[in-house]
């Protein structure tokens, strides 16, 4: 008896520092995606994986920070690579949570990312799961600015798909799904409000209201957007488009 107490308290006290461990890793992953040090904080949260394989804030983080840090690489292969993870990385979240909102728009993300450098069936059948698993995250939590920003997102790709695409994704809906630059708008200010300082979010909310003859509001949303301080590794670039498509609107 005295033997397995023994044991008992000694997996207790591993399972603990471990726990603390994990937890330092992802602050510290954190940490550094602040300072806009992104592959530095993904190795530090594949470091938290490697201690708890379970832990869906690592795992949403990884496949997160996978799609960022894919989309800065030069060809498509490479794109594809981290682009492939970052989808196995939201697959695993998603097994252990299916209705976590996280991990939901970890894996739209990933399908987002992997349509750009994709076409044909898998394209479309991409095209449409982004929307299911995008709109589930925003029926777990219904203020997932990420999620919002997504849907939006989803809503100009899908009305400015060609008169093909747009045939085939009638087929893998039964019918032709419904996408509008208004729609997307919406999707865009409800994530606008839900978190005002996402740089990206202003950017394709002003080129929505440009593309629905706004340019008035466009011309508002990239003015405000301007004064906004940088928070990721890639805002500065964002801004810089903005402030071109600003110039072209005056």
């Amino acid at each position: 008896m005295r033997h397995f107490l023994i044991v008992l308290i000694s997996v207790f006290f591993v399972n603990l520092l471990q726990g603390q461990d994990v937890g330092y890793l992802i602050r510290e992953g954190e940490q550094l995606e602040k300072d806009k040090k992104e592959a530095d904080a993904l190795k530090k949260y594949q470091e938290a994986l490697q201690l708890a394989p379970n832990d869906i804030k690592a795992l949403c983080k990884c496949s997160e920070l996978s799609g960022t840090i894919g989309n800065r690489q030069p060809d498509k292969n490479s794109k594809l690579e981290y682009y492939n993870a970052a989808k196995l990385y939201a697959e695993t979240a998603l097994k252990l949570n299916a209705d976590d909102p996280e991990a939901n728009f970890a894996m739209a993300m990933a399908l987002s990312r992997i349509s750009q450098v994709t076409s044909g069936k898998e394209k479309i059948q991409d095209v449409k799961d982004i929307k299911s698993y995008a709109e589930h995250a925003l029926e777990q939590d219904s203020s997932h600015y990420k999620s919002l920003y997504l849907m939006g997102k989803w809503n100009m790709e899908v009305a400015s798909l060609n008169i093909a695409e747009k045939a085939a994704l009638k087929v893998v809906y039964g019918g032709l799904p419904s996408a509008s630059v208004g729609a997307a708008i919406a999707y865009f200010e409800r994530c606008r409000k839900s978190n005002p300082n996402f740089i990206l979010n202003y950017l394709d909310l002003a080129k929505a209201y440009k593309a629905n003859g706004q340019s008035d509001k466009a011309i508002d949303i990239l003015n405000r957007m301007s004064k906004l301080p940088p928070k990721t590794a890639d805002d500065n670039d964002f801004k810089a488009e903005g402030k071109k498509l600003l110039e072209s609107l005056l």
